[in-house]
């Protein structure tokens, strides 16, 4: 126990007679607000990041205060402290909208978001919100040389929220959830109406309803394998050179068939009556 008390003693009294410490206890902020640009420049981050913080007050409204603020966004950012790092760059833009560092800032801001973005299977707010700050920095930035970027980094996220959402898709198939299948499919096709995937999810559609119209109790089964016709036939109209078009083929005559059997057991009962 003396030991360790003895190493946090030591620790402490170290700690008080670092640089550091040296620095923030000087009345020099102008001192301070250089070492703290020396450590940027050595891309000592955290402890740039620390001064600044100290100067702050003091710097702001002065000459010194805008690039010091770019810095200090820079501090976090680097830090991949992205949260922060947007905070500062948007608050870097309110406060020199007219600067040269504005645009590369309004940029960053929006960059971050997408630097937050998680794997698919995660809630997709920070990629929503970098789709829309890109979107909207390409709108407002009409020659900056960042929009070929922003617009790539648009269809990269475009591309995750679309597999985000086939995957939920598939989900209810895979568990059974046929009528549910076929909605989120056809949703899909209707969020993504670009996308080159589209005959795909359309043949998904096909396929829940009829699952869902196998599974159905036999009262329904006539009208939900009329609905896959239904499905066919739209997929035909929309996709006539799709790959997948023989497959359609076959669900459709399976479809077909099925009805043909169900209406001529029909026929057969009502004979009997």
């Amino acid at each position: 126990m003396r030991y360790i008390c003895f190493v946090l003693a030591v620790l402490v009294s170290f700690a008080a007679c670092s640089p550091i410490n040296k620095i923030l206890k000087k009345t020099d902020y102008d001192y301070k607000l250089q070492k703290a640009d020396e450590y940027f420049a050595k891309k000592k981050y955290t402890i740039a990041q620390t001064i600044y913080e100290d100067v702050f007050p003091v710097m702001k409204g002065t000459a010194k205060y805008e690039d010091m603020y770019y810095k200090f966004a820079y501090c976090h950012y680097y830090q991949k402290d992205y949260i922060n790092a947007e905070y500062h760059f948007k608050g870097f833009v309110e406060s020199f909208p007219h600067s040269s560092k504005a645009d590369e800032c309004a940029f960053l801001q929006a960059y971050c978001f997408y630097k937050q973005s998680p794997r698919i299977e995660l809630d997709q707010t920070a990629s929503l919100k970098a789709m829309t700050y890109l979107g909207t920095f390409i709108a407002t930035h009409p020659n900056s040389p960042k929009n070929k970027e922003a617009a790539d980094i648009i269809d990269q996220l475009r591309a995750k929220l679309e597999a985000k959402e086939y995957l939920s898709a598939e989900l209810y198939y895979n568990m059974g959830y046929f009528r549910a299948a076929a909605t989120a499919f056809t949703q899909l096709i209707n969020n993504y109406p670009d996308s080159d995937k589209s005959d795909a999810y359309k043949l998904m559609v096909v396929k829940s309803t009829m699952a869902f119209a196998k599974n159905s109790i036999e009262l329904k089964q006539l009208e939900r394998y009329e609905l896959v016709l239904n499905e066919c036939a739209d997929f035909t109209d929309r996709f006539p050179e799709s790959k997948l078009v023989s497959e359609v083929d076959k669900l459709k005559l399976i479809a077909e068939n099925k009805i043909k059997s169900i209406k001529n057991e029909q026929s057969k009962a009502a004979a009997k009556l």
